[in-house]
């Protein structure tokens, strides 16, 4: 099984192309693995030396005298294919290749190097971290198998990037900071070893506690997805994501040969796996600062003492821009700080102390904030102070702070303002473990970035609701209105020709009529009642404002001719080659009282099907006007993308008697997102204007494409939408029926009502230990899951008041390269011997063939008989350990 083992805990290491020469590769790794202290064999391999760096060298990879767990080439990528060949014969685990000009191919190959020695390395079990890799660190094994200039040393934080100049300007921030690192690895090309592999590794490990990534571009949205969100419920993970530009996104393009996507959409996918980003290398460096040293956020209120009014305004304005917020005190706490403070104080929060405050105001007041219930976060500010000395007054804050109580339940943040005056109190809070910035927008930055992690978690652990989306009659009526217009090539369609697909998802579209002369429309304004639009129909011209395509509030027969023949006059004039097929005519929606907005839905090279949202309006940049959420949704996640859209400014809902029902909309996107799962052949959608009004949607113009879809239809979405084509009813022994289907996030108060089902017995042979109360995180575990990495089937029944009970889980979990997977089995209590288990273990069974997994195996007690027997019949391999009091069951697929 490919694993990676051998790069991540080597215990011989060899090096091609080792040499004394200095400055050369090959020198630089030999002399970087001996500093460090490695423990393990080192076999420099060199023709030209007897040894290298004192260290005695092999001549041949053939010569030496172990198998290497690691390999690390310091050759000219034209040798490199030979020496993959001779280290696939030795049986070599892992490589590291740090040549630069591996994308080029050798001779008349069609296949670069890259391409040709990952193929060698596939065939024996290898894998490859590179090419163009700095390296790799590993401080807690004294492994520096790196080209850097400066070592790592030993801490918690595991660091992953694809450039290896940001590798080495971290390296030196956290040598001067004193900052250590659990790993630190170079991808450089990532031909085969990349971050979703890294993120499953790194994420269970004892030693790291966050993980830092550097990302240029990613090469597969979802497996990088799946490995994302799974590793962020265990470890904090945060996200430098360059390309944020145009222009920086094809120099990221470039440098990493990967396919381009606009930054909106990787920040959602961010925010979706629970991860945190920002946005360069200085935040980089304080968010890791204050994430390092900070509990997780209870809530985001928070308060702000200070002795200088103005630095405190600097910090409010940078809060409320950045979408933060102010806690409220309550009487009482503003009561006893009048009981300590000068009568001049604010009254408020921000709490000004008042310039004359000294080390012991300081103290007291700080005191009564951590009494405080509504207060979740507090900001520490010092102004330079002939008064108050600011390094007496960081000691008082500090002893308070580790004397109070409760102070662990608050995220505390300081701003000690100065530079030589401020120094010493900023190193004494280092050395306390207590974040501080030099200003006020620092300190406020940094901590709306445990505000921003703490909501991606959140919506990373959001329970959703249902919504009615469609009906099975409605879905064959889209499908059937899909395969009647599907073709060959992409196909573009309007309002008029696409109003029957969105009636299927319960979306009203305007009436649209045809014509095509001015003579024609006229007639039919006539028919339909004045004022009306016309509007330009032509495949060649996608946005009609290029040449005034469209014409409002037309109230008699002269100005409709007068317009219609405008628009293809204009047309004809500006694009003679254009194909016009007439002009579109539609009553005039009433206005009054509505506003205006605009859904598109677009296939993105690397996310695949996104969804925009933002205001209505002629000139939309998508990167400037919208917010943008991956598919599929939910209505939690639905209610995500629109509170962000109104937070950021790109959704600004007008006071109105009917204003903007957001429940409805997020409705409207859940179907819109449904739509786009059903139907795999939508390559986009562009709804605008959308005219709302309270919670009633009607488009009033559309243009949709589409293109015929070949091979997995779902595999274009970067996470997995519920699989509903494992839904099966099945028969129990007792006769009944019962519904077997994969869980679903909204399961999850089924799932705690089947637990108190379960007796402590069973739950003990489940999850082999002592089982308390199960709470919400622990829940949608259970209950939230990627369906590209794991399965959940439960079975499920009716009752007699006509709601769905949970009857039994089965589980399986596969590893990352889908050969071994482990299952589990939960059945009620007072449900046994109905052949409820049996059906549940043949429902994974069955599911698990068809993902093509090799092994499936589980572990039960000795005592679990009717599991082992269940087992034995379904021709599961067991081995009983007793010393260990585990069956371990194995079957071969």
């Amino acid at each position: 099984m490919l694993t990676l083992g051998k790069l991540l805990k080597p215990s011989s290491i060899a090096v091609i192309g080792a040499s004394q020469r200095p400055f050369r590769a090959g020198s630089i790794v030999m002399q970087n693995l001996l500093s460090g202290g490695f423990q393990g064999a080192i076999m420099p391999v060199t023709p030209k030396y007897k040894s290298v760096s004192g260290v005695l060298a092999y001549p041949n990879i053939e010569q030496l005298p172990l198998i290497p767990d690691l390999v690390i080439v310091c050759t000219k990528a034209k040798y490199n294919k030979a020496i993959f060949t001779e280290l696939a014969a030795k049986g070599a685990g892992a490589v590291i290749v740090v040549s630069s000009d591996m994308y080029q191919s050798e001779g008349d190959s069609e296949l670069s190097i890259d391409e040709e020695c990952l193929a060698i390395a596939r065939q024996s079990g290898m894998r490859i971290l590179g090419s163009n890799s700095l390296g790799l660190m590993l401080p807690w094994i004294n492994l520096n198998a790196s080209l850097s200039p400066v070592t790592a040393s030993q801490g918690s934080i595991a660091f992953i990037s694809q450039s290896a100049a940001v590798c080495t300007t971290i390296l030196d921030w956290a040598s001067d900071k004193q900052i250590g690192f659990s790993a630190f690895v170079s991808l450089g090309n990532a031909v085969d070893v990349d971050f979703p592999e890294l993120l499953d590794s790194l994420s269970v490990d004892n030693k790291t506690s966050a993980i830092l990534l550097y990302v240029d571009s990613i090469k597969d949205a979802r497996i990088f997805m799946s490995a994302a969100r799974s590793a962020s419920r265990n470890r904090r993970i945060l996200v430098l994501k360059s390309g944020r530009s145009l222009e920086g996104q094809q120099a990221a393009t470039l440098h990493t040969r990967g396919s381009q996507s606009i930054d909106i959409i990787y920040d959602s996918a961010i925010k979706r796996s629970g991860m945190l980003r920002v946005n360069n290398t200085h935040e980089l460096f304080a968010a890791l600062e204050t994430l390092t040293h900070s509990v997780p956020l209870r809530g985001e209120r928070l308060a702000i003492m200070t002795n200088g009014g103005g630095p405190a305004i600097m910090a409010v304005d940078e809060l409320i821009q950045r979408g933060g917020k102010l806690a409220t005190l309550t009487d009482e706490t503003i009561e006893q700080l009048n009981q300590i403070l000068p009568p001049s104080w604010s009254h408020s929060n921000p709490i000004d102390l008042v310039g004359d405050a000294d080390s012991s105001r300081y103290s007291e007041a700080m005191n009564i904030l951590l009494d405080s219930d509504a207060i979740d976060a507090i900001l520490v500010m010092h102004s330079p102070s002939a008064i108050s000395h600011p390094t007496q007054t960081a000691q008082a804050v500090i002893e308070t702070v580790k004397k109070h109580k409760k102070s662990r339940r608050f995220n505390i943040l300081t701003n000690w303002s100065g530079e030589m005056t401020a120094r010493e109190a900023r190193s004494l809070f280092t050395r306390a473990g207590i974040p501080t910035y030099r200003t006020p927008e620092g300190a406020v930055g940094a901590y709306m970035h445990l505000v921003e992690y703490r909501r991606n978690q959140k919506q990373l652990m959001e329970t959703p609701s249902s919504v009615e989306l469609r009906n099975p009659a409605q879905l064959l009526q889209a499908k059937d209105w899909i395969q009647s217009h599907i073709g060959n090539q992409i196909n573009q369609f309007d309002s008029h020709q696409i109003s029957g697909l969105l009636k299927s998802y319960n979306i009203s579209v305007l009436p649209t009529w045809l014509a095509s002369d001015a003579s024609e429309a006229v007639h039919i304004s006539e028919k339909i009642g004045y004022p009306v639009a016309v509007k330009l129909r032509s495949p060649d011209i996608l946005h009609k404002s290029e040449v005034q395509g469209v014409m409002l509030n037309l109230r008699n027969a002269n100005e409709v001719a007068s317009a219609t023949q405008a628009i293809m006059d204009r047309t004809s004039l500006l694009y003679p080659s254009a194909l016009i097929y007439g002009v579109s005519v539609q009553s005039m929606a009433s206005r009054a009282g509505s506003q205006e907005l605009r859904i598109r839905i677009e296939t993105d090279p690397i996310f695949g099907p996104v969804i925009m949202l933002g205001q209505g309006g002629t000139e939309w940049d998508v990167s400037e006007d919208a917010s943008v959420a991956l598919l599929p949704l939910n209505m939690a996640l639905a209610r995500y993308l629109v509170i962000r859209a109104m937070r950021i400014g790109k959704l600004r809902l007008e006071q109105l008697p009917n204003p903007v029902d957001t429940i409805a909309l997020c409705e409207l996107l859940v179907r819109l997102s449904q739509m786009v799962i059903d139907n795999p052949e939508i390559l986009s959608l562009d709804l605008h204007p959308l005219l709302a009004v309270g919670n009633d949607f009607t488009v009033i113009d559309a243009h949709l494409e589409l293109q015929a879809k070949d091979g997995e239809k779902r595999q274009r979405l970067a996470i997995k939408p519920y699989p509903v084509e494992h839904e099966e009813q099945v028969q129990l022994k007792n006769g009944e029926t019962c519904l077997m289907r994969p869980v679903l996030p909204e399961d999850e108060t089924k799932m705690a009502s089947f637990i108190t089902q379960v007796s402590r017995e069973d739950l003990y042979k489940r999850f082999f230990s002592e089982v308390g109360e199960f709470n919400h995180e622990a829940l949608a575990n259970l209950t939230q899951i990627d369906y590209d990495r794991e399965m959940a089937f439960i079975a499920t029944q009716i009752n007699d008041n006509n709601q769905e009970v949970l009857l039994g889980v089965a589980r399986v979990i596969a590893d990352s390269h889908n050969h071994d997977a482990e299952f589990s089995i939960l059945v009620r209590s007072d449900l046994k011997g109905i052949g409820l288990g049996r059906r549940l273990m043949e429902k994974i069974i069955a599911y698990s063939q068809t993902k093509g997994t090799t092994r499936l195996t589980g572990i039960t007690m000795p005592s679990n008989k009717g599991m082992v027997q269940l087992a034995k019949k379904l021709n599961f391999k067991t081995e009983t350990h007793f010393e260990d009091n585990i069956v371990d069951m194995l079957l071969i697929l």
